[in-house]
């Protein structure tokens, strides 16, 4: 028996809400940068990644020596668990979250242990005997933020025991002003690092650009390592991120624009009896009685493409991009065959240590 036929877009394509790209694309200028550096394929990009490091440090109000550039967040993963910290111990992250930082760190024969993602004095006491410490925030796949008494008590402890404190700040561009980041420690002395990417917010996905900000001595280990791969950023995403951050006005739409977006995807989910985790990204953390199955056929029967939340280890939650209005409403649609509303109080999962506040339009 064949599969029933999957609706699709006009334009042949799934409805992609399964990778929290954004919506509204790029700024024109990144798009012209890229472009215009294309024309110079035929040479090699810039190895040193000089001029993506040095807009991020003029941004960030950091020394060049502070930013390392990379290819997407994913690299720097990768590079952390290679060499920072002591690799004769195991790394640290939190249980249900993003599974890039397990993943690296048992590719590289370093380990990892989990503690449960709402206790934060479990991570705090992890960082005794452990290598390296991973943290998300804002929280992928929930979308809560670390409150700053939480937050400070990580650095303290990354302090006190020398343990490298990496916090994967990939989402931080749609939060709210005040959240805490690892930029608020910079110059303390503090063994801190912040990995950031140029793939949601800024809309450079596709070219896969992303960077390091933090103590001059763990960059340092990052540049060092990353020359057994010298030219893994391309000319074109390097010219672009330079015009991305650049571009405040389009950022600034962006995140206007997703606020509103998201609260009103909130209001539609409840309309129709559903519950969403406290967010402050641009996707939502929306309860389902089994998330597999529903992936599995709003992708199959719906051409609709979401995340299953247990693939981080979230069960019974789907992560939904908030993306255009018309295919969010097709969700809804679709969600409402796969997965009834059946009961109201469905969402009884412990969410990630959060502050109550929320990023308004």
């Amino acid at each position: 028996m064949t599969a029933p036929a999957v609706p699709r877009t006009p334009t042949g394509a799934p409805v992609r809400l399964h990778l929290s790209e954004s919506p509204y694309g790029p700024s024109p200028h990144a798009l012209r940068a890229a472009h215009e550096a294309v024309d110079d394929t035929g040479t090699y990009p810039d190895h040193a990644r000089t001029a993506p490091a040095q807009a991020v440090a003029e941004l960030l109000g950091v020394r060049p020596d502070q930013v390392a550039v990379a290819n997407g967040s994913d690299e720097l993963v990768l590079l952390t668990a290679l060499c920072l910290g002591d690799r004769h111990r195991p790394g640290v992250t939190t249980a249900g979250t993003f599974p890039g930082y397990r993943i690296c760190l048992e590719n590289v024969r370093r380990g990892c242990r989990e503690v449960p993602v709402d206790d934060i004095a479990a991570l705090a006491d992890a960082f005794d005997g452990a290598g390296v410490v991973y943290v998300c925030n804002p929280h992928n796949p929930t979308g809560g933020t670390l409150d700053r008494a939480a937050f400070d008590l990580l650095v303290e402890r990354a302090t006190a025991t020398g343990t490298p404190l990496v916090v994967d700040e990939a989402y931080l561009d749609f939060a709210p002003p005040g959240t805490p980041q690892v930029l608020d420690h910079l110059g303390t002395g503090a063994p801190v690092l912040a990995l950031r990417t140029l793939s949601k917010a800024h809309g450079l996905a596709g070219l896969r650009i992303g960077y390091a900000v933090g103590s001059a001595d763990l960059v340092g280990r990052l540049r060092e390592v990353q020359g057994s791969m010298p030219f893994s950023v391309n000319r074109a995403a390097q010219a672009a991120a330079v015009a991305a951050l650049a571009d405040r006005d389009h950022l600034e739409r962006v995140q206007r624009g997703n606020a509103v977006a998201r609260e009103r995807f909130r209001a539609d989910l409840s309309a129709r009896g559903r519950l969403a985790l406290p967010s402050v990204t641009n996707f939502l953390a929306v309860p389902v009685p089994d998330s597999a199955r529903a992936e599995r056929l709003l992708e199959r029967d719906h051409g609709i493409l979401v995340r299953d939340a247990g693939r981080f280890g979230l069960d019974g939650h789907l992560r939904i991009s908030v993306g255009e209005a018309a295919d969010l409403e097709r969700l809804l649609d679709a969600l409402d065959v796969v997965a009834p509303v059946s009961d109201p109080e469905l969402d009884r999962t412990p969410s990630f240590r959060t502050t109550a506040q929320e990023q308004q339009p």
